[in-house]
């Protein structure tokens, strides 16, 4: 069977008068869009909107929670209670769903976003936390995660689908962990270095790490970012190469 993968972006991170990212472009490419819940960007409006979009484009939904944190777009490290936290995401994905059930469409899956999605990664309570908060919302939606993270083991520990996520617009560590977004070369903004990177994690399972070292990375779905400068020409080259090489662009539940 020819290599499937899917492409996600976040998308929806707008809020009231405030515009970013570029929605309706991007979904002409994406297969999965992961939709801001209104904690770190996002509002009622937008997410409606973005729901309507990605429908009529016949891309699938997810739900993208962050941290209480506007003012820092949802990338400064918090440290919550674990009800909090529970709760938190909970109040998120039903925010979403609601849109979704609205529009006709199903929420697919679900992936943090910032400072949640990164210690997620490495603490194991949260990560245990925010794995219990999905499944007793909806065990059936896939949790996108790091390969080998927290998250990832706490997921698949309790049932869930785990969709292993890989960027293509950022630089990576030699650990897995990837290079803050305060050093620099930490983006990558060059539409076909990010294109041909992006089939090389695809095909082969690794990429360059920051050190020069090969690290091995194992993909289900390719994130490019919708803030990212140019990240239409990114995201539009990346499935130009993966589908010129013989790769199926294809929405998570099918991956």
């Amino acid at each position: 069977m020819p290599r499937r993968i899917d492409i996600n972006s976040d998308l929806g991170e707008a809020f009231g008068a405030y515009q970013l990212g570029q929605n309706r472009q991007l979904l002409d490419f994406v297969t999965s869009a992961n939709v801001a819940c209104g904690f770190h960007a996002g509002d009622p409006r937008v997410m409606e909107d973005t729901v309507n979009w990605a429908k009529e484009k016949g891309v699938r939904v997810g739900a993208h929670p962050g941290f209480p944190d506007l003012v820092g777009f949802g990338r400064r490290e918090m440290r919550l209670s674990e009800r909090e936290l529970r709760t938190d995401l909970i109040y998120q994905l039903a925010a979403l769903d609601g849109f979704c059930r609205v529009a006709g469409a199903k929420l697919q899956h679900v992936k943090l976003h910032g400072a949640l999605y990164n210690q997620a990664a490495v603490d194991a309570e949260m990560a245990r936390v925010v794995a219990q908060a999905v499944r007793d919302y909806d065990r059936e939606l896939i949790v996108i995660a790091s390969p080998n993270s927290a998250l990832h083991r706490e997921a698949e520990k309790i049932g869930l689908q785990v969709a292993k996520e890989v960027f293509a617009d950022r630089a990576y560590h030699p650990d897995g962990k990837l290079v803050s977004r305060r050093e620099p070369g930490a983006v990558l903004h060059d539409p076909e270095e990010v294109a041909w990177r992006a089939l090389q994690m695809v095909l082969e399972g690794w990429v360059r790490a920051s050190d020069g070292s090969r690290l091995s990375l194992s993909a289900d779905t390719i994130c490019v970012h919708g803030d990212t400068p140019g990240a239409v020409d990114l995201v539009r080259r990346i499935r130009t190469i993966l589908e010129e090489n013989g790769v199926q662009v294809r929405p998570l539940a099918d991956v």
